[in-house]
């Protein structure tokens, strides 16, 4: 498969909007409230069906949402809960292991866990002995894998991981990492409000290295304040020296009515939409250089990487935590805001510590809206999946698997794909759509022309596509 990628600024600029991320289809704008716990609980007993019907035990992905972290970035739009108080992690982990146990008793104990991830928020927030804990308490209600082969993966700030603290996270498990690191230019740092030094950085890196995780990713953004594709080379001379096995290099979405930490960016200070395009095409060319692949999206990786292997292999997946190597899951989700995808649904807790902790309190799932998938759901879900992961589609599987000619379903978008071809974005035949290099990084508009709620509301707030 050829896994490279071709900048053309004038088709850039033509297809320059906004539109989804596609961790889900449909996205969380058509979640709903009328969806709720007894909705998720009744998905949970068809999967165990499925499973039990299944030649083995269908396998379970696990997320913890912790949300705490010491300081704000200001370019942050996650769901977190900014304090310095350490003591208020327990009261929350104290709740989150009720909705362990609670989850647990919902799916069949032989279900392994091929999946787990810790995502925040700042996970390494809390105490040492609140992970041993966390980790002891899912453990006690999960089936995890005792020999290495789970893909068991935690989000890490440098900042807060001390001496002895990546040991600790391999023996609880973990054997992928991934570590925000931004931008190293101190001018942007301090306009982001991420002090963060190359030296510690380098030290979590290389004690990942030590105790012999798989995978190490780094994450960079473009777009921050100060950010020129002079600076921005410095911190990618940095980067490619310290060679993580993958990097994700996302677009900072300005968008201060909806995160109010961005407020206090100086959107005067920001790179121009023409200056952003240069610090991304020089991104994509040196990370070619220096042997990575272009995975999709925000996403490189070495050639023997698992996740450009999966691609390769036809395999690659998306979840709201981006590219997945396991598409066979059903993802259970922990925490306040996490999202869950169980059998042909998306659930999504509440948002806030207050509603989280009075819910399970009082013995209740604290799922507060979601949606259930219909079959064009599924359909279309299919085919953005594939696009999105593997930059093709072959239409007589599509056909195969649902009953349906495809020219005839999909006519209109047929049409404007053809308008996508005549760009040079893509080579349509009446068996198979793929993409060139060059609509490589315009995906996500391709994987738009698909989605039938896009098509129906041009109210709709996402970010930009590049």
């Amino acid at each position: 498969m050829d896994q490279s990628l071709i900048f053309d600024f004038e088709l850039i600029k033509k297809y320059d909007k906004s539109g989804p991320r596609y961790t889900s289809y449909p996205t969380a704008v058509q979640f709903h409230e009328g969806f709720a716990e007894p909705e998720y609980r009744r998905w949970a007993v068809w999967t165990n069906e499925q499973s039990q019907a299944a030649t083995s035990p269908t396998p379970l992905s696990l997320y913890f949402h912790i949300p705490f972290c010491d300081t704000v970035c200001f370019y942050c739009g996650c769901n977190k809960v900014a304090t310095k108080d350490r003591t208020k992690a327990m009261p929350y982990l104290r709740r989150v292991f009720k909705e362990i146990a609670m989850q647990a008793a919902l799916f069949d104990n032989d279900r392994p866990v091929d999946q787990l991830h810790w995502g925040g928020g700042t996970p390494t927030f809390i105490s040492r002995e609140e992970m041993r804990e966390l980790m002891a308490v899912t453990r006690r209600h999960f089936k995890l894998h005792d020999d290495d082969s789970g893909e068991y993966s935690i989000e890490i700030d440098p900042r807060e991981a001390d001496t002895g603290t990546i040991t600790l996270l391999r023996e609880l498990g973990f054997n992928r990492i991934s570590m925000g690191v931004q931008d190293f230019d101190p001018a942007v740092q301090t306009a982001v409000n991420r002090i963060q030094s190359k030296a510690e950085t380098l030290r979590v890196l290389q004690e990942a290295r030590e105790q012999g995780f798989k995978s190490i990713s780094l994450d960079l953004i473009y777009g921050l304040p100060f950010q020129s594709a002079t600076s921005f080379n410095r911190t990618l001379d940095t980067v490619i020296e310290f060679d993580p096995d993958r990097l994700s290099v996302f677009n900072y979405a300005h968008l201060p009515e909806m995160f109010k930490p961005q407020r206090r960016i100086n959107e005067a200070e920001l790179p121009s939409a023409s200056q952003k395009l240069d610090i991304l095409s020089q991104t994509a060319e040196r990370l070619a250089q220096a042997g990575y692949v272009y995975i999709g999206m925000d996403h490189f990786a070495k050639p023997d990487d698992e996740m450009a292997v999966a691609q390769r292999n036809g395999t690659l997946y998306r979840n709201f935590q981006g590219y997945s190597t396991h598409a066979d899951c059903d993802l259970i989700a922990m925490g306040i805001t996490s999202i869950s995808k169980v059998g042909h649904s998306y659930a999504q807790n509440v948002k806030t510590l207050d509603e989280y902790y009075s819910l399970l309190d009082a013995d209740k799932l604290p799922v507060y809206r979601g949606v259930e998938l219909d079959q064009d759901d599924l359909l279309r879900r299919a085919i953005i999946m594939e696009v999105m992961c593997h930059f093709m589609l072959d239409f007589s599987q599509i056909e195969k698997r649902y009953n349906l000619l495809f020219a005839d379903y999909f006519s209109q978008e047929i049409g404007e794909l053809r308008h996508m071809q005549k760009d040079g974005l893509l080579t349509l035949s009446e068996t198979r759509l793929e993409v060139l290099p060059v609509g490589r990084l315009l995906i996500r508009n391709i994987a738009m022309v698909f989605d039938k709620y896009l098509r129906q509301s041009t109210k709709q707030r996402f970010s930009k596509v590049i």
